[in-house]
């Protein structure tokens, strides 16, 4: 199984180092020296990790063949796709891969349906499962244990104890972002009123 573990950014420096945006928990193992990953577009690889380092918060990687900015930018744009057995498991038991979770029903406690994973953001502070629900909108949860009770691969689900807001106002909120340009006026009245009752 393959599946994307990094996305190269732009050029770092003028030796042929990148930055890397990291699409799995595991960069040590995935994105080590020696490590030889496909790559989409496919003609930029396959690619072999040279050297790896961390510099101000991101990760940099140099790939053999690759020695100046010009062709550092040349990859900029490509994502980075490891060869998985599909049977490999995480070292943590709280820890998933993202092709384990893809297409999870996502229910609340009580058994309502909000919608299925789609797809699997991995952000510095977070991860970010996108749910598509029955009526084909979108919403964004949280990967956190405050958000997400529960995982169970056997039943294929997820479930979750969403904040409020989080699921049910999603569509008053963006109504009222709509309407912001329209009443700016009202907006100011409104949010001037608390203070005058204080």
């Amino acid at each position: 199984m393959q599946l994307v573990v990094a996305r190269i950014g732009r050029a770092h420096g003028i030796k042929g180092e990148v930055t890397v945006e990291v699409r799995t928990d595991e960069p040590e193992l995935r994105l080590g020296p020696g490590a030889v990953l496909q790559t989409e577009p496919a003609s930029a690889g396959p690619l072999t990790i040279e050297t790896g380092r961390v510099h101000s918060g991101r990760l940099l990687l140099r790939f053999a063949g690759v020695k100046d900015r010009t062709g550092a930018e040349a990859l900029r744009n490509t994502l980075l796709i490891a060869d998985v057995d599909p049977a490999e498991l995480p070292e943590e038991p709280d820890e998933y891969y993202d092709h384990q979770l893809m297409d999870l029903d996502v229910v609340l406690e009580d058994g309502t349906e909000i919608g299925r994973i789609t797809e699997i953001t991995h952000l510095l502070s977070q991860d970010l499962f996108i749910v598509e629900r029955p009526d084909g909108t979108e919403v964004m949860i949280p990967f956190v244990e405050e958000i997400v009770a529960e995982i169970d691969l056997e039943e294929q689900r997820c479930v979750i104890t969403p904040p409020p807001g989080l699921i049910d106002d999603r569509a008053e909120i963006a109504s009222a972002r709509d309407d912001e340009g329209d009443d700016e006026g009202d907006e100011e009245d409104k949010a001037a009123a608390p203070g005058a009752d204080a």
